[in-house]
């Protein structure tokens, strides 16, 4: 089907869905599965997600345009603020909000939470999305679908699971159901917006986060400072810098004898090398900026 046959279809729908939830209910890990290629970090840190990254979903019948923000919560820090106003903004815009709740986690205070800040949002129309059912017996993820069903009257109400790519092609349908008749907003090859120093910074500060604990995951940033194309051979260089906030995360960042940093320049990589489709090297430099998530001139430098 050729573009500008799309677009005379009177019954093609397109249009902008967020997924709104908790940290860790798969909001990531869901887009990347829907889209079908990874446009999304995932991380088992809180507060991974710190920009509306839209991936998109192309079908005969429709175009999903999955903005991914930051979860909801309840901000600390002037990065915080900044996160939720970004989450603000963006459902203010969307068509449908999908609300995911995970399968093997009963509903709690957090959840009540989220439901409840939808009241801010009249325009979009609102589904529950059960993740993780894999992870959960038949008759916990049908528990958990009663009690979702009975937090709002819901536009529809669907169990997945990302991991195990069960019945995203039922999600995919329901939520482009629900959105304008439009023709489509994003060329059909076309699967993220999200420019590619950004995806490569994205790496680098996904495999920085493997494995460390407590306050650091708000602490990492990362900018890129080069990317240097060799003419003279299949090799691309990049210049990228990994900012904390204490010398004493420095050093954790950087591991015994630098061990650690050559791991996460070595994980980076695996990601970045297929994106550019050359052969990287990749030189990272950890640098302290101290406070950062509250100071407004370096969360500017940072790109917040």
């Amino acid at each position: 089907m050729t573009d500008s046959g799309t677009e005379e279809t009177n019954d093609f729908r397109a249009g902008f869905v967020s997924f709104v939830g908790r940290p860790n209910v798969g909001k990531s890990t869901l887009t990347n599965a829907l889209v079908g290629e990874k446009v999304a970090i995932t991380s088992s840190k809180p507060q991974t997600t710190r920009r509306a990254i839209r991936g998109i979903v192309h079908r005969e019948d429709g175009q999903l345009i999955l903005v991914d923000t930051p979860g909801m919560h309840r901000p600390r820090t002037l990065l915080g603020e900044r996160l939720n106003a970004i989450v603000q903004t963006t459902l203010g815009d969307v068509d449908v909000i999908g609300f995911c709740i995970p399968a093997n986690e009963k509903l709690g205070p957090g959840d009540r939470f989220i439901n409840e800040q939808l009241e801010s949002f009249p325009k979009a129309k609102k589904v529950a999305i059960v993740t993780k059912i894999d992870a959960a017996s038949r008759p916990a993820v049908a528990e958990q679908l009663l009690a979702v069903s009975e937090l709002r009257d819901w536009a529809a109400v669907v169990p997945v699971s990302a991991q195990s790519s069960i019945q995203l092609d039922i999600l995919s349908a329901e939520l482009i159901r629900l959105l304008p008749v439009s023709p489509q907003l994003y060329p059909t090859e076309q699967t993220t917006d999200e420019g590619l120093e950004a995806r490569i910074s994205e790496f680098i500060r996904e495999a920085a986060l493997e494995g460390v604990h407590d306050e650091l995951p708000h602490s990492l940033a990362v900018t890129i400072d080069d990317i240097i194309e060799r003419d003279d051979r299949e090799l691309v260089e990049i210049y990228a810098n990994v900012f904390v906030e204490r010398d004493s995360q420095k050093a954790i960042i950087i591991g015994k004898g630098g061990s650690r940093l050559g791991a996460v320049g070595a994980t980076a990589r695996e990601q970045i090398e297929p994106l550019i489709g050359k052969q990287v090297f990749l030189s990272l430099r950890v640098k302290v900026a101290k406070d950062w998530q509250r100071d407004p001139k370096q969360l500017g430098r940072l790109g917040f």
